[in-house]
């Protein structure tokens, strides 16, 4: 049987020093951009949504529909204009394992192969985002008399972001002279 430890009570003077060094650290929102205070803000107008589902639901037994329609909505806004933040970061899944194995020449080439390809579909991907917001015109929401298109729209605004962040992404791998798929260790933070 594993002993319990005990810990020597604190001293006032060290908890007072705590709060002390807690008030000297400088808060540093410059690493953040637009795309994550958008989904910041959707992330937490869902949440707003969700517990006014649950507590129609369960606490005064009368359910708002629209809750959850709009909810849902909302955590697609997030899903698109969030993967925008993914890019800048190199955050997505990929697979380096091959980059492992190919002399570095190549390995360089097909990374910048990959940036080219990525920014490609994304740049399609708006386009067709934009035709089909065209096609679906104003046709209204199930349970509010809202237009669709603005759901659309936000994913318009995603993949644009997308893209934008993809050709940053692939300017900035050009000029270092190499990728997250080819020097993964860089990018965690375990490498030189």
């Amino acid at each position: 049987m594993e002993s319990l430890q005990t810990h020597a009570p604190v001293s006032a003077e060290t908890l007072a020093q705590s709060f002390e060094e807690a008030d000297v650290h400088v808060v540093d929102l410059s690493g953040y951009r637009e795309e994550d205070w958008i989904t910041f803000g959707l992330f937490w107008t869902m949440c707003a949504l969700v517990f006014l589902q649950f507590f129609t639901r369960y606490v005064m037994n009368d359910s708002y529909a629209w809750t959850e329609e709009l909810a849902t909505y909302c955590l697609m806004a997030i899903v698109f204009i969030g993967s925008s933040m993914c890019i800048r970061q190199n955050r997505h899944i990929q697979v380096d394992f091959l980059y492992r194995y190919l002399p570095a020449g190549f390995a360089r080439v097909l990374a910048t192969v990959v940036d080219i390809v990525r920014i490609g579909f994304l740049g399609y991907v708006s386009i067709l985002v934009f035709q089909y917001i065209r096609m679906v015109g104003n046709e209204p929401m199930t349970t509010i008399g809202w237009p669709k298109s603005i759901v659309y729209w936000l994913a318009l605004a995603g993949f644009i972001l997308m893209t934008f962040r993809a050709a940053i992404v692939a300017r900035d791998n050009w000029r270092q002279g190499y990728s997250i798929l080819e020097r993964p260790e860089v990018y965690d933070g375990t490498g030189a």
